[in-house]
């Protein structure tokens, strides 16, 4: 009996030995990441949502082929960074102010790398390129660190996103609609990618932002320094210190406080190119009044107009990788110049108000996206001028223009020169639209017109019609 207990009690200290040396080989630094995700729902959740929603615009891609393929990569990318970011969250504290950009970075240079392959020349996939890169913002969610982190709630954040990448997503199912399915069924997919999917995920498990652990994993010195790195295009961020003015303060000072229209008075005095816009303030009273009760102070009390309020974020006014000029959350700045530009650039505003920005030279591209009581002046651009997501925006084309289109925008009033008459102009889901044309003399007073926003649609000989509502009266 003795020696069968012996027996047993060699043979349990050697099975203690064996699990204790198995359980000290690996250490909690080094395990790897994705071992621990199956055990988590909400990792689990998240790879079933990019299995489903990313399968499908990965397959529609592949019949694609191309520069689709390539943007459909770097969206793959980016999950996958995404799917990091909320594993190592959970194993580490919360970081601070200066910590979060270096949490962010990897995520930042994926969204970075999407914005790259749509800058330069246009190609005929230029659409899903921005669509792929505009829609990455959308996993920026990750960067909520709560009501006063100057950006909006996971969910809101997601949705409002996505508004940004739909610009560019119909516009793929416009001119594929009869020719190709597969990039119909691309545009598709992408947008149920992130609605419902994504903002339905983000409901479910992070309706108020990341879950952070208990345990610190970054050091204050490395900490430190990341704080001169700032997150990808749009991506929110904490303010930095109070940037360097662009111009004095006798300079601001001296800009008469009457709205966009005496703003863009004051910059047309002395230039003979639009010397005529001056008579647009003093003669044209339909503008005046809706100056004054119009969108723009209307707007500026609404929902929407708040949605796009980036005042929290950093101004910022630079040429980015020798292509884009970025001019951003720009507020109250009258006087923003660009002039050291050529036609292989591009120019993006976002998030700026109650601001004037000239752009002095030819550039390929302008988009300006989410500003309100935004005044645009350029002189000429290769492709098109585009203005989506804003509200009270007025934009003067000094030179040359093929292209204008105007989505999801609410209150514009279009300044064409003669040289850009010729212009085409698209509008999608908006209201308020206006266009002002020279007069038939050098001193004749802009003439406006006003651009239809509602439409009446008959069925006909087996198909749809639609022609603009007129209205008729003295």
């Amino acid at each position: 009996m003795e020696q069968q207990l012996l027996t047993r009690l060699e043979a349990a200290v050697a099975r203690l030995e064996a699990l204790a040396s198995a359980g000290s080989a690996p250490s909690a630094s080094s395990r790897d990441l994705t071992n621990a995700a199956p055990l988590d729902p909400a990792i689990s959740a998240f790879d079933e949502m990019v299995a489903n929603s990313l399968g499908r615009v990965s397959a529609a891609a592949g019949k694609i082929g191309g520069q689709v393929v390539d943007a459909t990569k770097t969206i793959e990318e980016a999950f996958t960074v995404l799917k990091e970011l909320l594993i190592t969250a959970k194993q580490r504290q919360k970081p601070d102010v200066a910590g979060l950009p270096e949490f962010l970075k990897p995520l930042n240079d994926v969204i970075l790398k999407a914005n790259s392959m749509a800058e330069g020349k246009r190609s005929e996939y230029f659409n899903h390129l921005k669509a792929a890169s505009d829609s990455l913002t959308a996993l920026a969610w990750i960067a909520y660190m709560g009501k006063d982190c100057g950006m909006s709630m996971p969910i809101a954040h997601v949705e409002e996103s996505w508004q940004m990448a739909e610009f560019y997503n119909n516009k793929i199912l416009v001119e594929y609609r009869n020719k190709n399915p597969d990039h119909v069924e691309w545009a598709k997919a992408l947008k149920e990618l992130y609605l419902p999917g994504l903002r339905d995920y983000v409901k479910s498990f992070y309706p108020l932002g990341p879950a952070w652990g208990t345990v610190a994993v970054v050091s204050s010195s490395s900490s430190s320094s990341a704080i001169t790195k700032v997150p990808a295009a749009r991506a929110p961020a904490p303010p930095p210190p109070p940037a360097t003015p662009l111009f004095s303060p006798e300079t601001t000072s001296s800009r008469p406080k009457e709205g966009m229209s005496a703003v863009f008075e004051e910059i047309s005095s002395g230039k003979s190119t639009t010397a005529g816009l001056r008579k647009v303030t003093d003669d044209m009273k339909t503008k005046n009044r809706a100056d004054r009760t119009g969108v723009i102070a209307a707007t500026e009390k609404s929902p929407r107009a708040n949605s796009f309020s980036f005042s929290r974020a950093p101004p910022k006014l630079e040429l980015q990788m020798g292509r884009k000029w970025a001019v951003e959350n720009q507020i109250g700045k009258k006087n923003l110049v660009i002039d050291d530009c050529d036609s292989k650039q591009s120019v993006y505003i976002f998030g700026c108000k109650d601001s004037v920005l000239q752009v002095k030279g030819k550039v390929n591209n302008i988009t300006v996206d989410k500003c309100n009581k935004m005044g645009i002046v350029f002189t000429d651009v290769v492709a098109a001028c585009e203005v989506v997501n804003c509200n009270g925006v007025e934009v003067q084309c000094q030179g040359s223009a093929p292209t204008i289109s105007v989505d999801n925008t609410s209150g514009c009033q279009l300044y064409l020169s003669s040289s850009s008459l010729g212009a085409s102009i698209t509008t999608a889901k908006s209201s308020e639209i206006n266009v002002l044309v020279p007069g038939a003399g050098p001193d004749s007073d802009w003439v406006e017109h006003s651009l239809p926003q509602q439409f009446v649609h008959t069925f006909k000989d087996g198909e749809m019609r639609t022609s603009p509502v007129s209205h008729s009266g003295a």
